[in-house]
């Protein structure tokens, strides 16, 4: 990570997550990418989670009433950084403990800042209501009212910094 500090690697994950959404979409991957990136984290592992998480922008198929893809693709990320591995499935160490304390201090972030996890629920808080994507109608009104120019972007790159900084909070980046 070339000797950056916490806040650099936070702006600099909110960069590229605000940048990523804008330009391609996919909120979920767009984080994933991002924290790859800013963590130099890419490699075949990481490819595979961020393959994984294709299906869950716009809360979950574009369904809007699942967790945000944002949310959920810095929680892939942080299981991926120190999640329990299926050869220790007994999980003596607790890791699945302290993997899910660092979910839910996003968790508690998300809560704290749009009220809620669900798509639906932030859409409300950042658009003042909620688009259900998978009807082509919404799907342009939603592009047309900011979506990935101010709005979305702003969420996964949000999520992207938060992720960067749960994990140094936990010691998992130094």
């Amino acid at each position: 990570m070339n000797g950056a500090n916490q806040l650099e690697l936070a702006e600099k994950a909110y960069s590229a997550g605000f940048e990523y959404e804008k330009r391609y979409s996919g909120c979920a991957q767009c984080v994933i990418a991002a924290l790859q990136d800013v963590l130099e984290l890419r490699d075949e592992g990481s490819d595979a989670v961020f393959k994984a998480a294709t299906s869950l922008e716009g809360g979950v198929a574009c369904e809007g009433d699942g967790h945000c893809g944002a949310y959920s693709g810095a929680v892939m990320m942080f299981g991926y950084v120190m999640g329990r591995e299926r050869d220790n499935l007994a999980d003596p160490e607790g890791i699945r403990k302290q993997t899910n304390a660092l979910a839910q201090a996003l968790h508690t972030r998300f809560i704290e800042r749009y009220g809620t996890v669900i798509c639906h629920g932030i859409h409300r808080r950042v658009f003042g209501r909620p688009y259900y994507l998978k009807d082509s109608a919404e799907s342009d009104k939603f592009k047309q009212a900011g979506a990935h120019v101010d709005k979305c972007t702003a969420v996964v790159g949000q999520t992207a910094g938060w992720a960067v900084e749960i994990l140094f909070e936990a010691g998992k980046l130094r």
